[in-house]
């Protein structure tokens, strides 16, 4: 899985020694020896060197409780695997009694006591109240005191007195403290090197609700609210960056990708915040004066029935086969390497093509230069045609013309998204269209208004869906789609001049 071999990569790279433990062997078709090797070639892809290759196995099953040091023999107990961890996993080094040296990895934060920062004693030991000289990213030192401290107790965090070399700590205190600076003894100033942080490599824009409806629905509508929200989430969301523009109601937020984003999103909405964001959009780099774009390893397994359809959907999108293999239960592993953009919008396609049997995982995977232009979207939108509220006759008089989002008496507004069109142009429809009342009704007569059930979208597959001229609309009750140009004739005077 991609988040495997992410953190893996990271511990390689730090030196650390690895101990192999190979689950589920009580399952029938289990193949451990199959496993082994797989993982060596992970390992060697990942950059390991001659010791970590020399990795200790041990073969278990988590749901019997036992582990073993012989895959044909069965464990009675755990012992196995803890004795491998003592044995080989060396001991925290470093001087107990030295100056000392805490490396900050992690960021919370706490309404009471503001910013707080979890690291480890790498050198000599610390106490509450003690003064220490906090060493930045960019060489500057400060002095600052270690207001409260905190060990772990499990998944809790516990008040302490003090803490020494090898112990996971929170320190409190430190207001503008950040990941990766390093809190030192003031008389031995050693600031500790560290992993940078991934950059973002998708943004988007989030705005204040310029709807129609704007302010029904939330309670934090106001530029300033979502401002303060945004940058609050900067604190301990390190991978994230916010940017204000050059207009007051709108900021850009950068992130991992789009469900880093989209996190953020859903989050905020139940907190009761109401706002617009735009379309995804990938954040390019300037490599070599070669303009480069954010690279996706991307990992599919779907039986082998739907292998073709899904090799046909991302050759499209400028997918690149690394590794193709079919495992023994006739699942197809399949291995792309595919630009970011590329992947936006996918999902739903993937579901469709694979009927939901498929399972997908990605993780950055560099810079290359770019790939060309991708047609991700081939549907158009059905907009609302006038503000009011969606009938069961206008929508049996609308379904004709594509796949609905939207339901009979749900408000609607000019420019809204109300459905997906087969064809690439947008349509406008009039769901609220009411049928004239004659005075003569023959019996039979009226046709019985039968609808298609609509597709209710989720904030993931809205953001998909939207093409760079449209909004989606979040408040805490509803996700609607727009188009940033409400008006149909401005719509269409922007779209001429455009063109």
């Amino acid at each position: 899985m991609p988040q495997t071999r992410f953190v893996l990569k990271k511990a390689l790279g730090l030196g650390k020694k690895p101990v192999v433990v190979v689950n589920k062997i009580d399952r029938p078709g289990a193949r451990p020896e199959e496993v082994i090797d797989e993982v060596i070639d992970l390992f060697i892809e990942l950059g390991a060197d001659d010791d970590q290759l020399e990795f200790p196995v041990v073969y278990a099953s988590g749901r019997d409780g036992y582990a073993s040091l012989d895959p044909n023999i069965p464990g009675t107990d755990m012992k196995p695997l803890f004795e491998a961890i003592i044995n080989q996993v060396p001991a925290p080094q470093g001087d107990i009694a030295g100056p000392l040296q805490i490396l900050f990895s992690n960021i919370d934060y706490d309404d009471y006591v503001g910013r707080i920062g979890i690291g480890r004693v790498e050198r000599g030991s610390v106490k509450t109240g003690q003064q220490v000289t906090l060493c930045r990213h960019d060489g500057t030192t400060k002095n600052v005191k270690v207001t409260k401290l905190y060990q772990f107790e499990g998944l809790k965090r516990v008040e302490a007195d003090s803490a020494s070399l090898g112990d996971l700590i929170c320190v409190s205190g430190i207001a503008d403290l950040n990941i990766g600076e390093t809190a030192c003894s003031p008389d031995c100033i050693e600031p500790l090197p560290f992993v940078k942080i991934d950059e973002p490599t998708v943004s988007m824009m989030f705005m204040v609700n310029s709807s129609p409806f704007s302010g029904k629905e939330g309670k934090y509508v106001t530029s300033r609210n979502i401002r303060d929200r945004l940058f609050k989430e900067v604190e301990t969301n390190v991978a994230m960056r916010v940017e204000e523009t050059d207009s007051t109601d709108c900021f850009k937020v950068s992130g991992r990708g789009e469900l880093h984003l989209s996190i953020l999103i859903e989050t905020m909405r139940r907190q009761n915040y109401e706002f617009q964001v735009s379309r995804p959009q990938v954040i390019y780099k300037e490599i070599n004066g070669k303009k480069c774009e954010p690279m996706e390893l991307l990992m599919i397994e779907v039986p082998q029935e739907y292998v073709g359809a899904v090799m046909e959907k991302l050759g499209t999108r400028k997918a690149e086969m690394l590794n193709m293999d079919t495992r023994e239960s006739g699942i197809t592993h399949l291995e792309f390497r595919i630009p970011a953009r590329g992947l936006m919008g996918y999902r739903s396609d993937f579901l469709t093509d694979t009927n939901g049997n498929g399972i997908m995982n990605h993780i950055f995977d560099g810079y290359e230069p770019y790939k060309g232009d991708i047609v991700v979207r081939q549907q158009g939108s059905l907009i609302a045609h006038e503000t009011g509220e969606s009938t069961a006759y206008g929508l049996w008089n609308s379904q004709d013309r594509g796949r609905m989002f939207i339901g009979p008496n749900v408000p609607v507004y000019e420019g809204m998204i109300v459905g997906a069109s087969p064809k690439s142009e947008d349509i406008v429809v009039n769901v609220c269209k009411k049928k004239h009342v004659t005075n003569t009704r023959a019996s039979g007569s009226d046709e019985a208004l039968r609808l298609v059930p609509h597709t209710v979208l989720s904030l993931e597959q809205c953001l998909e869906f939207i093409a760079d001229d449209e909004l989606v609309e979040v408040t805490p009750k509803s996700i609607r789609m727009r188009k940033v140009i409400l008006d149909k004739t401005q719509r269409m005077k922007a779209w001429s001049k455009n063109k």
